[in-house]
């Protein structure tokens, strides 16, 4: 019974971390995905570019990048973000946003 324990008991722990590290990542994408919509609607209403970049900055993932651009009449907000804790790891998530820029 405890060789089975003793081997089973790394696997158990991978699989938990490997479930943290997963809900970590959805956490950080649904933020990404937040900021960059309210970022967007704040770039179609024609505010600033700084604070179209702050205001999303607020909704994103600490250290996440923010990117706004025009394309004709519409507005990307574009965010990237490092999940917390995974640092470490060369992985990132990105959402942009896109939106109609109101009025002339």
């Amino acid at each position: 019974m405890t060789a089975e324990a003793a081997m089973v008991l790394p696997v158990l722990v991978a699989f938990t971390m490997a479930l943290v590290w997963g809900l970590l990542v959805v956490a950080a994408q649904i933020r990404c995905v937040d900021a960059a919509r309210t970022g967007a609607r704040a770039a179609a209403r024609q505010d600033p570019e700084d604070a179209v970049v702050a205001v999303t900055k607020e909704a994103a993932p600490a250290g996440a990048t923010v990117t706004v651009g025009r394309e004709g009449d519409e507005v990307r907000v574009t965010v990237v973000a490092r999940p917390p804790v995974l640092g470490a790891l060369p992985f990132e998530v990105q959402e942009s946003a896109v939106a109609l820029a109101e009025g002339p």
